[in-house]
């Protein structure tokens, strides 16, 4: 008799619809695979990744899928896992020792950029004074490296933008979060011509949203990452100033 194989699979959140689609896509596979699935929410916490991981061990899965933001936690995971001889799938995030899936977020950025530059090109000639950047540190440099694709895709098609202000602000991966970073950035800086890159949907969407709130969405052009519902719901919007997001296809993880 053939061996039914257990999975574990550590899902980001619940919170996010990029991460549903990413978990709703596993579940389907394993089913069509006649695979047994341990399915556990890391609820966006280091903490939380750290106990589902310990979890996996006593209930002796035979494969583990992590999906957790948390750089910082990444090795913890990876001890207690390598020392159970149970070999990881890390998306996104990378993690010592485990497979990693994910984009290549260097290219993303890119894309995001050159989108940016052209839309400040079309509406603004070229001239622009900021480039403000949502930033998600604790997830670290792979994730980053968008939002730094992003910076080299503007100064491709803009070559004379190095000399403006880049600014890295945390929105922490989240709306709520980056709606009042941004607020705290606008109060502070009064330039009128912002060009603006989210890591994520969630971040851009809630910067955006403390741009209309200041009534200076017109100072704005802003692009994304993953291409959600949330983003193409926005981009269908008359007048908004979302250019564009990086399409991640997370149904097809």
């Amino acid at each position: 008799r053939r061996k039914r194989f257990r999975l574990g699979y550590a899902s980001q959140s619940e919170e996010f619809s990029f991460s549903r689609l990413v978990s709703e896509g596993i579940r389907t596979s394993a089913y069509d695979a006649g695979l047994d699935l341990l399915i556990l929410s890391n609820q966006y916490s280091q903490a939380k990744a750290i106990r589902n991981a310990e979890v996996f061990v006593r209930e002796h899965v035979d494969l583990v899928i992590e999906f957790q933001t948390n750089e910082g936690g990444a090795s913890t995971i990876a001890a207690i896992l390598t020392n159970a001889s149970i070999p990881t799938i890390a998306i996104e995030i990378p993690q010592p020792g485990a497979i990693f899936f994910g984009a290549n977020n260097h290219r993303a950025g890119l894309i995001a950029g050159r989108a940016l530059a052209q839309a400040c090109i079309e509406h603004w000639d070229g001239s622009f004074q900021e480039l403000l950047l949502l930033d998600l540190p604790m997830a670290g440099s792979i994730p980053r490296s968008r939002l730094t694709g992003t910076v080299d895709g503007v100064r491709e098609l803009i070559p004379n933008s190095t000399a403006q202000k880049v600014h890295f602000i945390n929105g922490n991966g989240r709306f709520d979060s980056s709606l009042d970073a941004a607020r705290k950035f606008l109060r502070r800086n009064a330039s009128q011509k912002i060009l603006m890159a989210g890591v994520n949907d969630p971040s851009c969407l809630g910067a955006l949203t403390a741009f209309e709130e200041s009534g200076r969405s017109h100072c704005c052009f802003a692009v994304s990452h993953n291409g959600s519902l949330e983003a193409r719901r926005e981009l269908r919007r008359e007048g908004s100033r979302l250019v564009g997001s990086v399409g991640f296809f997370p149904e097809q993880y």
